[in-house]
């Protein structure tokens, strides 16, 4: 049985790579796969906001919240909100992904093309984020099949139950099949606004999340996805690059300038956010925002199923719910000990690891009790005086 737990483990553990989480449910297997349609509400929902059914779509997401939100073009080209979905399971923290395996939920600005959408996925409908991207390669970073999909398991991707990634689907076609060559996604920690900002800024992902922020705030301000470059191992948005020059991942950035419009719009928007975050500071002063751990937020929806019976929750959790604020004092003596248990941990697991290296390799040593050794017969005769009679050796 041990041997068998001890398998089942190491299949489990090589999963960890995409979304081959070991929780899945292959609901192929279970029914088949309806073709691609809208609810009438959102059918309604599009008239009422002047859309027509082939216009684009992009996609914003919000860990924290746990949220995916499409938005569609009007008919005046300005994206509007069209749907939020709760999304049904994400893994890890906030913050970027940086390597295979580390179970993180990707970060940034993809782009979506049809190439990218797998009608035939085991996930139930799935499309590939497009991780890593540009500015990902250019910090060496990577990883592999990172999705979104159905059948709400994750270990790296955003999941939805397999309704709501049907009506996603069914958008994605209709813009594509409109003449929109790729879609953007815009995944995000949380809604980038001055409360939420000043909320986090010890994270030691703030500059990262910074960078984010002018494209986040550029949608916020024109209602329009953001032009998005990357050059000297940075997003650039709604940048043109001078005359003859171009943008490079790892390379120094271009001259370039910013549209007028968006410069005026853009500055009087960072004004409004200077005085809100200012405020927002003196909230928070004293305190520091103590982000859950995805086992965490497990833990949260637990509580929270125990106390109502009539609620449906996502199985990873929703960090505001699982979060919470703590003096910096408090937070730091916290740490420190954590850090002590882990310095402890480490310790005690050399000390174990030197012990078994040991047992395993056992280096031969004299004994420092055993009797001294005797003289041979031999050695008494090679000093036995020539004509003594042998009784009289010891006398």
């Amino acid at each position: 049985m041990r041997f068998k737990a001890f398998i089942v483990m190491a299949f489990a553990a090589t999963m960890l790579s995409a979304c081959q989480q070991e929780d899945v449910l292959d609901v192929s297997r279970l029914h088949g796969k309806p073709e691609l349609r809208l609810t009438n509400a959102t059918l309604s929902r599009m008239k009422a906001l002047n859309m027509d059914r082939n216009s684009p779509i992009m996609i914003r997401i919000f860990k924290e919240e746990g949220v995916m939100e499409v938005w569609k073009a009007n008919t005046s080209n300005r994206y509007a909100l069209l749907k939020s979905y709760q999304i049904c399971a994400w893994s890890g923290m906030l913050g970027p992904k940086t390597k295979e395996g580390d179970r993180q939920a990707p970060e940034g600005f993809y782009d979506i093309t049809k190439a990218q959408m797998n009608p035939n996925s085991r996930y139930y409908l799935a499309f590939n984020i497009g991780y890593p991207n540009a500015y990902d390669r250019s910090l060496n970073r990577g990883g592999t099949n990172l999705m979104v999909h159905g059948a709400c398991s994750s270990s790296g991707c955003y999941s939805m139950t397999d309704a709501q990634v049907q009506e996603i689907f069914a958008l994605a076609n209709d813009a594509f099949a409109g003449g929109q060559e790729a879609f953007q996604i815009q995944a995000l920690p949380f809604r980038m606004t001055a409360e939420n900002m000043a909320r986090h800024k010890a994270s030691p992902n703030i500059d990262f999340w910074k960078m984010l922020k002018v494209g986040y705030d550029q949608f916020e301000i024109s209602h329009r996805p953001p032009v998005v470059n990357v050059c000297n191992h940075a997003y650039v948005f709604n940048q043109v690059a001078a005359p003859g020059q171009s943008f490079n991942p790892s390379g120094a950035c271009p001259a370039t300038s910013t549209p007028p419009e968006m410069a005026q719009a853009y500055a009087a928007y960072q004004a409004k956010y200077n005085t809100d975050y200012a405020a927002a500071e003196k909230k928070y002063a004293g305190y520091i925002w103590n982000e859950p751990t995805e086992a965490q937020r497990k833990a949260a929806v637990a509580d929270l199923k125990k106390k109502s019976t009539d609620l449906a929750f996502a199985p990873t959790g929703n960090g505001l719910q699982a979060g919470k604020l703590v003096k910096i004092e408090e937070f730091q003596a916290a740490e420190q000990q954590r850090a002590q248990t882990e310095a402890d941990k480490a310790l005690a697991a050399a000390a174990i690891k030197a012990v078994e290296k040991t047992k395993r390799a056992p280096v031969p040593q004299a004994n420092p009790l055993a009797p001294a050794a005797q003289p041979t017969t031999a050695s008494v005769a090679s000093n036995v005086p020539e004509n003594r009679p042998f009784w009289k050796l010891w006398n």
